[in-house]
């Protein structure tokens, strides 16, 4: 349990070690890193714990069938799964990024000067969230496998470059706390690209059919979304000057009206829900 809990965690204890440096850079950096951090955890949370949680068995069941075409079909599901839920979330979180900042917590206390720091990191952040919810998918291909060393060794490779990242980007670029996140997004993709590369080579994951069809599917879509986001969002500095109920009303509008445009130019374009059985 414990190496499980390591490799599946780097991302995290990556966050705890920002948190420390940013804590001697400048004031307020650690709070501007928890609130964009608190927005990307919550569908991280939500699906991606829940997605893992799903494929664990599964793949342990078929592991010990010695079933390799239905284990590499299911972390193929997993993919696409990830892929409907992480684009669509990391597009939302960069256009709307600061009508969501100034719903959820702008007051008094939390200014809109902290409204745009939050922005840059929340945005920082996002750039690592398909990595994000791809390590909770890539880590149980190893542990069905009994294999926990592997995810293990690549976690500590990830620790280790995002401390790389981190004097890189926060001292030779001096991006400052927006450096920091940048570099957990990166390790988190340096993380998910080993762990998905060590899986492809052993010929656990491999290509499966509808690929191309579904990468165009999910463009169209994304684009449709984003569109949508963008006209109706309009000017954010707008949204200071509104009460709170007409703020959420607009981004509830946002949110549910994104979501609906989304599934509605998927189904158009000919994605079905039967087409993401496992």
């Amino acid at each position: 349990m414990i190496p499980a809990l390591f490799s599946v965690s780097v991302s995290q204890i990556n966050l705890l070690l920002d948190a420390f440096i940013a804590s001697l850079l400048m004031s307020n950096a650690v709070s501007w890193l928890y609130y964009s951090d608190r927005l990307v955890e919550l569908p991280l949370g939500v699906f991606g714990i829940a997605i893992a949680t799903v494929v664990l068995p599964s793949l342990s069941r078929k592991h010990a069938r010695q079933s390799m075409d239905e284990f590499a079909h299911t972390l193929d599901w997993a993919m696409r799964i990830i892929c409907l839920i992480a684009i669509p979330a990391t597009l939302a979180l960069v256009v709307i990024a600061e009508p969501l900042l100034i719903t959820l917590f702008q007051n008094d206390n939390f200014t809109t000067h902290d409204v745009m720091q939050v922005t840059v990191s929340l945005r920082a952040y996002a750039v690592g969230f398909i990595a994000f919810m791809g390590i909770k998918i890539f880590a149980p291909g190893y542990f069905s496998r009994q294999d926990t060393r592997t995810p293990v060794k690549i976690g500590i490779v990830a620790m280790v470059a995002n401390m790389i990242f981190n004097l890189i980007l926060v001292f030779g670029f001096s991006l400052g706390y927006v450096g920091l996140a940048l570099a957990t997004s990166l390790a988190a993709i340096l993380n998910a690209g080993l762990l998905f590369l060590g899986l492809w080579r052993k010929k656990l994951i491999h290509r499966q059919a509808g690929w191309p069809l579904f990468v165009l599917q999910l463009v169209i879509a994304n684009a449709i979304m984003v569109g949508f986001l963008i006209i109706y969002v309009g000017d954010w500095q707008d949204w200071l000057t509104w009460d709170v109920y007409t703020r959420i009303s607009h981004l509830a509008v946002l949110c549910v009206g994104g979501f609906l445009v989304y599934a509605a130019s998927l189904f158009v374009s000919g994605l079905r829900i039967h087409d993401l059985h496992k």
